[in-house]
């Protein structure tokens, strides 16, 4: 295992007694204090992975490696270098704060220490609530709450579950912000969710998982490269009623009645023939009202990748 990994998945697979295969030969290099965001519908397995890795599932074949501990054999090392933010807001609302944070610490035996504790809730901006019931706050602050109780035995593994799934776009983007002082700080973070904006504005690298396999795993930046779409789109000044002959080698749509040509193309090896586009354009003797271009968003990469291995 490289130093420069600090969990390696290696073919993991997950059969239920239903017959059900959840997860399908999954293997996975998680890099020392990078953000990874796993992007999958619903049932493509994400769940079922974090659970193996945290300790909840049993795998049917492969093992995990937490920073060179084994979860299985080796699982009260391995488990304490991993924080679990679920997506469900589980925890007792009676309690105070700090004292479910402290008691989150002491589940893995380590020693009070409530400078620590202190330390966490301020910067998840909690402090001024430690003494509050947990039922009293507000479900951004509850989200904050079941942060610090993962953070609370400083783990250098941190698993969010869809973190910002119900609060509101300005939460979220401080949430965002937050995530990142985490790994500021050290703290390598793996993140479901179904935000495509969150992934984008957020991970080093990204995965897809469909249907129980690994589609793409991929730094953020080369994925949108490699698999991105560029549109040029032309605005017409007077409709057309079919795509000219000299447009033949292009391929092109047609839409907005007529008044818009559409072409989309990769940039690996596509961007040389834009001039030759254009050209085509001129002998087609089309007036052009306006030109732009459009690149693809994260989210219809996401799609294509999904239907393309369905």
């Amino acid at each position: 295992m490289s130093r420069d990994v600090i969990l390696s998945i290696e073919a993991l697979g997950k059969t239920y007694a239903s017959g059900f295969r959840a997860l399908d030969d999954v293997s996975l290099q998680i890099r020392r204090g990078e953000i990874f965001a796993l992007l999958g519908p619903n049932g493509a397995g994400k769940t079922t992975l974090i659970g193996i890795v945290c300790g909840l599932v049993n795998a049917t074949s492969g093992r995990v490696l937490a920073d060179g501990h084994d979860v299985v054999t080796d699982h009260r090392a391995a488990r304490s270098l991993i924080g679990l933010v679920p997506q469900e807001l589980a925890t007792d609302m009676f309690e105070t704060v700090r004292d479910t944070v402290t008691f989150s610490r002491g589940l893995f035996g380590k020693p009070r220490d409530p400078a620590h504790v202190e330390r966490v809730l301020r910067e998840l901006s909690l402090w001024e609530k430690r003494d509050a019931k947990i039922m009293t706050l507000s479900g951004g602050m509850k989200r904050r709450v079941l942060i610090a109780k993962a953070l609370a035995h400083e783990p250098k593994i941190l698993f969010l579950d869809e973190p910002t799934a119900g609060v509101d776009v300005a939460l979220r983007r401080e949430m965002w912000t937050m995530v990142r002082g985490l790994r500021d700080t050290g703290v390598t973070i793996i993140l479901t969710t179904h935000y495509i904006e969150e992934a984008e504005e957020m991970a080093d690298r990204i995965g897809v998982i469909d249907k129980g396999r690994l589609v793409v795993v991929d730094d953020k930046s080369a994925l949108m490269q490699k698999l991105g779409k560029r549109s040029f789109v032309l605005d017409l000044a007077a409709p057309i009623d079919a795509v000219p002959a000299a447009l033949d080698g292009f391929p092109v749509t047609l839409g907005d009645g007529g008044k818009r040509l559409v072409w989309s193309f990769r940039d690996d090896g596509e961007r040389d023939r834009i001039a030759s586009f254009l050209q085509a354009v001129g002998a087609a003797g089309l007036e052009v009202r306006d030109l732009r271009t459009v690149e693809s968003s994260l989210e219809e990469i996401f799609l294509d990748l999904v239907e393309g291995a369905a």
